[in-house]
């Protein structure tokens, strides 16, 4: 009997049902919507935040150090200390090496170049780099973590032959010495006596914006040839995805006791994979780059606080449906009610008939919102960050749907108690009177 009254119930309010299943859907969608964006908004803002460059940078913690002689610092420009490019492996073993998506390491080398041979020849900078790196699996360099980088022509590859090695030139350079792609010029190392000359190709040319216009880009290892600096890297660039920053990431985390420290240590602050990477790597110091953390990290708050205030606003909005649904429903159902109560039923019998239709409603109302918001969810992905590749295939996160049913069904309850309630205090007698 009573799921003959419950599906009686459907039949003859469809109305009132669908007005009510309605509401509940278009805020279960949106708060699907909402939550699915919200596993993958973080590494998205990530790759929209990677025109600022690196998040984390390492160097030899010897630049640290101060060398003075009678108050005068004599420490070599370049710091005179280097870290290990083999070392760099060590990058994929730490805690949150996972979360590692690009690496860049640099070595500077000052040279003399003349555009002819015989011309007289001038000062300039260059800088290895990795380009288009297999870094365990991962194809990393200097152009993934430096994006707005614009290059006409190619990037270099490392030369089997000492005398000959393809270069990319600074905008600016490449002006001043009347530089194209496919021309070729002289190079001599100024930082070793009596270096020979050799000749170098450019593969291309490249716009930064920065003082990277004036300087020449080589392979990190024609770098390390040209400077008889093997497996040597003077600065590695880091870009990790990480926690926005908080008050508990700035802590020291040695003054801590042991549980909040590894707490600390298990959570993806930048701060926390700079210090396993000062674990990881002899002699490095590494930080974080403050302005790309706080950027990242405002730009996430703002973004998870709209988030939460629209599902807030979308199951409000639902709960005020279904319970003006709920009440015209029960206005309409007095008589039936009064009948009910005349015969014997007790008030907990009929609270739990129309709980149980608020109850079946949201179910399948909440499983079409998490279909449809999860689509919804794609679709938004795909416009909002459309440069990062994304396409618009549905978001289908099956944790998901417990957690909006389970918010549908709070809807559906909480937006028919008051009205259900109303009805259980309803004197049958006066009610049959007044529809007879």
């Amino acid at each position: 009997m009573f799921f003959r009254l419950l599906m009686e119930s459907f039949r003859r309010q469809r109305r009132r049902k669908m007005l009510a299943g309605i509401a509940i859907l278009l805020g279960t969608t949106a708060v699907t919507a909402m939550l699915a964006l919200a596993t993958t908004i973080g590494d998205r803002i990530h790759k929209e935040l990677a025109v600022y460059g690196a998040n984390i940078v390492i160097y030899p913690k010897a630049d640290l150090l101060d060398v003075k002689v009678g108050g005068v610092d004599v420490k070599p420009a370049s710091g005179g200390a280097y870290l290990k490019e083999s070392d760099l492996a060590k990058l994929k073993t730490i805690f949150w090496g996972n979360n590692i998506t690009g690496v860049s390491p640099e070595l500077p080398v000052q040279m003399s170049v003349a555009r002819h041979a015989g011309d007289p020849l001038v000062a300039a900078s260059a800088v290895g780099y990795w380009f288009d790196h297999d870094f365990s699996g991962l194809k990393t360099g200097a152009p993934a973590l430096h994006p707005w980088w614009r290059l006409q022509g190619s990037w270099p590859t490392a030369q089997n032959d000492p005398g000959h090695r393809n270069v990319v030139v600074g905008a600016n350079l490449a002006k001043k010495l009347s530089l194209n792609v496919g021309d070729n010029f002289t190079v001599q190392q100024t930082q070793t006596a009596g270096s020979a000359q050799s000749s170098a190709v450019v593969t291309g040319i490249v716009t930064t914006g920065n003082e990277t216009d004036n300087e020449i880009l080589m392979t990190l290892r024609d770098a390390q040839t040209f400077t008889g600096a093997n497996d040597a890297v003077r600065r590695v660039e880091v870009s990790a995805r990480t926690k926005p920053e908080d008050a508990f990431a700035r802590v020291d985390p040695d003054s801590l006791p042991p549980k909040q420290r590894e707490i600390w240590y298990c959570r993806p602050y930048a701060n926390s994979i700079a210090y396993q990477i000062r674990e990881a790597i002899p002699g490095a110091q590494a930080e974080q780059v403050r302005r790309v953390e706080q950027s990242e990290g405002n730009v996430l708050k703002r973004i998870s606080g709209l988030m939460w205030l629209i599902s807030a606003a979308a199951l409000l909005a639902a709960g005020f449906a279904v319970s003006a649904a709920m009440a015209t429903a029960i206005l309409e159902r007095r008589g039936e009610i009064g009948l009910m109560r005349s015969l014997g039923a007790s008030k907990g019998a009929i609270a739990l008939l129309f709980y149980a239709e608020a109850g079946l409603l949201a179910v399948l109302a909440g499983t079409m919102g998490y279909l449809l918001g999860s689509g919804l969810a794609a679709w938004l992905g795909a416009r909002i960050f459309a440069g990062d590749g994304g396409t618009a295939e549905a978001i289908l996160i099956p944790v998901l749907l417990p957690v909006v049913v389970a918010l549908a069904l709070i809807v559906a309850i909480a937006g028919s108690t008051p009205s259900i309630r109303t009805a259980l205090r309803m004197d049958p007698s006066a009610i049959l009177r007044a529809d007879a």
